[in-house]
């Protein structure tokens, strides 16, 4: 890392940790949550000649795109655009130097795979921090580390106006603009704007595949018939940790289900690299049953899906019916307090490791696995403060805004066109399952899991703002008003950018046009994001 980047850091590790001040800290723009798009935020608020600080709760920028999903998910790549692009550009950059493929060539990581000329979308975790880094020291963007919203007075209003921020430490933050970019959206929750957890009806927004899918439910399911009770065939005894009822009701009937979260392990091949997955001290053997029931009733797949990355490491996602998501240990995690959500977060992360161990070493394990399990494991080199454990939790979906315009499935086929873009989407309708419950024949089965192709569409501008009576200086460009099965589109890192710079736009011109964010004039928004390089449609 650039020596310069290295000395910005520090400072702004020395602003994070002074003492609380009576008086508020004044920019244009207060950025809440440090993730991709809160960077491309604070990075475009700069650019445009605003004062801006962007605070982050935890130790470290970028969110999931430097916490593990190094293999970027998005469909058709000529929808992003900005400094979305930007980022996939330099990463590009970052890797045309020999001396940084340590472990293979850059030409043999290519030879299977398409190579572009100008943005590279796989990548490792450090490298992502790295360029998030720099482009945030050049921008000479103030970060306040290790500061989180007071929950329970942590949002000053006058009017329909936020006025100032107030952190658990008691420091406080003032601006003419605000945005929430957390994957949480706690900012907007406590700013008194609508939102919604959970899975609308198919009546809702007039859609076809949100709510329960029982019947729809085919991906990452089970294909063999396994006993999900405690005792084999002894419905008295109960169900298997993580296994329900079946659940009541009809599909396309709304419910408070969220998809699954999981951690994005960053792993390897390489021996000297590699190191064994640990064994949680509180393992509990009883939590993995139903995986090696499943293997003994003949599915002997190995259950997960390594994409590779640089320098043969491996940023690895859920797949089949037992994997890496957590499936139904996070309902409550949206709208639950920091203890809450810590201690589901933790619950996560033993899940995922006892996981591992079990893949790896159990003796009711099928050998192939057992083995696969071993030639790959955790990589030594990343997440070096985190006991090479990823930083970031999958936080594939938690509140989402509810304001005069929500996304939803009829704009991700194109059945209904927005004019006034600020970005586009172009993934699948994609949701991750979110029960596992037991059928009437007695059998294991998974609930929730759809993948749905879209058309790459536009995003409104009315998504990402809130309703006029409710807040008229904030913007919400990652819990965005989207239908849950819409959002399963919107979700992915480099549209959270997209989504980052073009709030930040529409923030600066609320303050030059002295009006709200509902107020400004669209067709010199869309003019000026066009002219930063934005896709607003094909």
């Amino acid at each position: 890392m650039k020596q310069s980047t290295l000395q910005y850091l520090a400072v702004c590790l020395l602003v994070s940790i002074q003492p609380s001040v009576t008086a508020a800290d004044r920019y244009d723009v207060v950025v809440y949550g440090g993730t991709s798009g809160g960077v491309t935020a604070a990075v475009q608020c700069s650019r445009m000649g605003k004062t801006v600080v962007l605070i982050e709760p935890t130790q470290f920028l970028g969110g999931l795109t430097t916490g593990g999903l190094g293999a970027t998910d998005i469909g058709n790549k000529r929808a992003i655009g900005g400094l979305s692009r930007e980022f996939y550009q330099r990463i590009y950059k970052y890797y045309l130097a020999p001396e940084r493929w340590t472990r293979e060539t850059r030409e043999s990581y290519f030879k299977d795979r398409a190579k572009n000329e100008e943005s590279m979308w796989t990548f490792e975790p450090s490298v992502a921090t790295q360029v998030f880094n720099d482009m945030i020291a050049e921008s000479q963007v103030p970060v306040v580390f290790g500061q989180r919203l007071d929950l329970k007075k942590g949002v000053i209003k006058e009017g329909t106006r936020i006025t100032k921020i107030v952190m658990e430490s008691g420091r406080t933050f003032e601006a003419s603009v605000f945005i929430d970019a957390t994957y949480e959206g706690d900012l907007m929750a406590k700013a008194g704007v609508s939102y919604h957890v959970g899975r609308e009806s198919n009546q809702t927004y007039g859609e076809t595949i949100n709510g329960l899918q029982m019947r729809g439910t085919v991906h990452h399911q089970f294909v063999k018939q396994v006993d999900p009770y405690i005792k084999l065939g002894d419905a008295a005894s109960g169900l298997l940790p993580g296994v329900t009822p079946m659940p009541e009701g009809n599909d396309g009937d709304g419910d408070h289900r969220i998809q699954a979260y999981n951690f994005r392990l960053c792993t390897t091949d390489r021996v000297e690299n590699r190191r064994p997955w640990p064994k949680p001290a509180d393992y509990d053997e009883l939590r993995y049953e139903l995986l090696l029931r499943n293997f003994e009733a003949g599915d002997k797949r190995v259950p997960w899906h390594p994409l590779w990355m640089p320098n043969r490491k491996s940023d690895t996602n859920n797949n089949f019916a037992f994997s890496t998501d957590a499936i139904g240990m996070n309902h409550e995690y949206p709208d639950g307090d920091y203890s809450v959500r810590e201690k589901i977060w933790k619950e996560h992360e033993q899940y995922t490791k006892g996981l591992m161990w079990t893949l790896a070493n159990h003796p009711r394990v099928p050998e192939g696995v057992r083995l696969e399990f071993n030639r790959i494991a955790l990589t030594k080199d990343e997440f070096t403060d985190n006991d090479n454990w990823p930083r970031q939790l999958y936080v594939r979906e938690a509140r989402r805004m509810v304001s005069e315009y929500v996304m939803s499935e009829k704009n991700c086929k194109r059945v209904e066109v927005v004019s006034d873009s600020v970005g586009m989407g172009a993934y699948n309708m994609d949701s991750h399952n979110t029960q596992r419950y037991v059928t009437r024949e007695g059998f294991a089965r998974n609930e929730g899991d759809i993948q749905i192709g879209t058309r790459p569409y536009p995003i409104s501008y009315r998504s990402i703002r809130p309703k006029a009576d409710q807040c008229t200086n904030l913007l919400v460009p990652v819990c965005l008003a989207a239908s849950h099965i819409s959002y399963g589109s919107i979700r992915m890192e480099p549209v959270f950018m997209v989504m980052g710079q073009s709030a930040a736009t529409a923030a600066v011109h609320s303050i030059y046009e002295r009006t709200t964010v509902q107020g400004i004039d669209a067709v010199k928004l869309q003019n000026q994001l066009l002219k930063d390089g934005q896709m607003l449609d094909f």
